[in-house]
């Protein structure tokens, strides 16, 4: 358990946290949210004493261990597998528990034949993903995790999310990904002017108290202005008058000790459209039995041909190494297929956010020169407009590339992006340094964009979001998929991960199967699936219809609150907080009671699809 008091922390002029408190109580799961750059990583620096408040109090008990994946990587054994191993926790009793760091390593990517290379020998990627095994291997009081999915492919995050939603201790998590943080955290916490505010449930929860407090604050703060206008004229009316002399002073008293509430400042959102070229064909690129590797005898893509219309969403998904990259640079052109053809039409015009372009960045030039080099017919006038929709208003467009951050530097390519008229984006990992709220505008500017999209991205909310066909590298071959994400994953599936089931057409020894008597048997399983499952997702919807009710209870609340403290109407406050008092009560028992529902529709739906692979299996 993590307790955290009156905890400030300023850099310079800049204030991060202003008389912060909060608990982090035994077995909550909480997912820290907030802009890039107000504080998520320090918190957990403070937390981990790499750097100390101004004044405050953190305190964890004793022997309370902090697992945390850091950015700089020890690796001291001669195997990846007892590199692992060193950090298991110590039994007494000697029992050999390597199996916990091999099961671990196998959901992060890592292969049986992989245990036994050197961790020198990995890439910067595994590297990172052996460090994140041995903070998992160590069993700690609590986790901390700070973007752990920038490193892991969509395989490995699928594992990660079904570890951290089975973790029993304490964890804290900060992703761009909303869709990966609600499905494994049970409470979310926001960084936001200053302060933090942290409620049961998923990010929505949280945003929406902030939004309903913003208002009450914006109506309370307009109000008290209009009584301080009223005060102040009365004042300048009988400030001559010795009859009103007591009656002045005593309102120029009550003007000095009311609290002047200042008006909040508008949040910087990204909010963004891509700039489409005109095209009337069907067609933007054709892809013909297409084959490629960098070494002949391996071939990442071995004849593949597949076609990309003009509105199409198309995302490329597999584990990382397996070529996804590679087949965008192939689109681009900045690669040559072995044999096959890529046929571009004539009128294509494509925009390419590369994961290595932030390196193609020139560290001398300013924001606003980068974004006027996109483009010979972008003027500076134009340049500064998008500089500021990219969130570099006013000088911050002259700041120099080398001063970014990384997510500043994604920003500036995405600006880069929308100068240049396309009807084709090719994006390649776009979200890796983004924050959440500008993840979710660049989903809507994807939605939004009139011409084709081809993107390749571990987030599963964005695929759920936009993706209509897949490129799939799985299974050691690249192939096209007709559908959504979801269809994949109801139809096909994941190698290595419990597929859906299908009728195998051989039975014992070479006797061919009943397949009437095999389809039956699996459609009654289904239906059975289907009827209980369904139950429980109704009983779910309920819930969270009643809490939704509850919740809009509460805001109604707030605001007849409001109203009655300036009608001066004491009884209907009395009335109006036991009211809401009761609805947040209620609130939380039922959140409860969601996420006991919550795992248990995830316990039965692993237990059919264990039952349909094991019906799988036996024939």
């Amino acid at each position: 358990m993590v307790q955290i008091g009156n905890l400030n922390k300023s850099y310079g002029r800049q204030v991060l946290f202003e008389n912060v408190g909060f608990t982090i109580n035994p077995g909550e799961r909480v997912g820290l949210v907030g802009r890039n750059g107000h504080g998520k990583t320090t918190l957990f620096r403070l937390i981990l004493g790499q750097e100390h408040p101004d004044s405050g109090t953190i305190c964890v008990p004793d022997g309370y261990r902090i697992g945390h994946l850091s950015q700089h990587i020890r690796l001291s054994a001669d195997t990846v597998l007892k590199e692992a191993c060193l950090s298991l926790p110590h039994r007494e009793d000697g029992r050999d528990e390597s199996y916990k760091a091999e099961t671990i390593l196998l959901g992060l990517g890592f292969s049986n034949d992989d245990f036994s290379l050197a961790p020198a020998m990995l890439s910067g990627g595994f590297q990172v993903r052996l460090g994140l095994a041995k903070v998992l291997v160590s069993d700690p009081g609590i986790l901390l995790l700070d973007e752990p999915t920038n490193y892991l492919d969509i395989v490995s995050l699928r594992w990660l999310t079904g570890f951290l939603r089975s973790w029993k201790k304490e964890l804290m998590i900060i992703t761009h990904d909303r869709l990966f943080m609600d499905s494994v955290t049970t409470h979310t916490m926001a960084i936001h002017r200053c302060g933090t505010k942290k409620v049961a449930g998923p990010t929505g929860a949280v945003y929406q108290q902030l939004l309903l407090e913003e208002e009450v604050y914006e109506k309370t703060r307009i109000n008290d202005e209009k009584k301080r206008k009223e005060i102040e004229q009365f004042i300048n009316r009988f400030r001559a008058k010795a009859t009103k002399a007591k009656a002045v002073q005593s309102r120029i008293k009550t003007l000095e000790k009311k609290e002047r509430l200042e008006k909040l400042s508008d949040t910087k959102n990204l909010d963004f459209a891509f700039n489409p070229a005109l095209f009337t064909s069907r067609q933007l690129v054709e892809i013909k039995d297409l084959s490629f590797g960098f070494d002949a005898g391996d071939l990442l893509i071995d004849g593949l041909s597949f076609y990309i219309g003009k509105k199409d969403r198309v995302a490329v998904i597999g584990k990382n190494g397996r070529g996804k990259t590679t087949l965008l640079n192939l689109l681009a052109g900045e690669l040559s297929p072995l044999s096959g053809v890529v046929r571009h039409h004539n009128d294509l015009r494509f925009a390419y956010f590369g994961q290595t372009n932030i390196n193609r960045l020139d560290p001398r030039k300013t924001v606003e020169e980068e974004i006027m080099d996109a483009h010979p017919d972008c003027t500076r006038g134009a340049a500064r407009n998008i500089c500021g929709v990219m969130m570099f208003p006013g000088d911050d467009a002259l700041k120099k590339i080398s001063v970014l951050s990384g997510g500043e530097k994604s920003r500036v390519l995405l600006g880069k992006l929308i100068v240049k008229p396309a009807n084709m984006l090719m994006l390649d990992e776009p979200t890796n340094h983004l924050d959440m709220e500008s993840t979710e505008s660049l989903i809507e500017a994807l939605d939004a964009f009139s011409g084709a999209v081809v993107i390749v991205t571990h987030s599963e909310m964005i695929l759920h979001a936009i993706a209509t066909r897949l490129i799939v590298f799985d299974n050691g071959k690249a192939t096209l998929f007709e559908g959504t994400y979801q269809d994949f994953l109801d139809r096909v599936g994941w190698e290595n991960e419990s597929p859906p089931a299908q009728c195998n057409t051989k039975g014992n020894g070479s006797k061919p199967a009943d397949r009437k008597l095999l389809r039956r048997v699996r459609a009654e399983l289904i239906n059975e699936k289907s009827r209980a499952l369904g139950a429980l997702q109704k009983r779910i919807d309920e819930i969270e219809c009643e809490i939704m009710g509850l919740e809009e209870t509460v805001g109604q609340g707030n605001k007849d609150i409001l109203e009655a403290s300036v009608k001066g109407d004491g009884e209907n406050i009395k009335r109006l907080s036991k009211t809401i008092h009761d609805s947040k009560s209620k609130i939380d028992l039922l959140f409860s009671g969601l996420e006991r529902l919550h795992a248990e529709l995830e316990s039965r739906t692993k237990e059919f699809e264990e039952r349909l692979s094991g019906m799988e299996m036996a024939q």
